[in-house]
């Protein structure tokens, strides 16, 4: 995610050590970016834009509920409800998607 790593150098919060290369930098899952001078050049991505979302495959649903749950205690749990089909969970954990 390019976008995560474009942010103004002040806003920089370092990550890894003085002198860590672009290759280890970028391995433990930071931005690298050694452009400006005193500012950390290996730093923390900016926080990816998440939204949560009901899954749409009935297949692939986490249970969040017990059998028989009914749908005010599950969406009190914050879980998603869908009531079919048969066989799979109604009472179901979210996803997170990245926007």
């Amino acid at each position: 995610a390019r976008c995560q790593c474009k942010m103004v150098p002040r806003e920089r919060t370092n990550c890894g050590y003085p002198g860590i290369s672009a290759a280890e930098c970028k391995k433990i899952g930071c931005c690298f970016n050694a452009s400006v001078p005193n500012v950390p050049w290996c730093y923390n991505p900016k926080p990816k834009k998440v939204k949560k979302v009901c899954p749409n495959d009935p297949y692939t649903r986490i249970n969040c509920g017990y059998p028989g749950i009914k749908a005010r205690d599950c969406t009190r749990k914050g879980c998603c409800f869908k009531a079919h089909p048969a066989g799979v969970p109604w009472c179901f954990y979210h996803r997170v998607v990245e926007e």
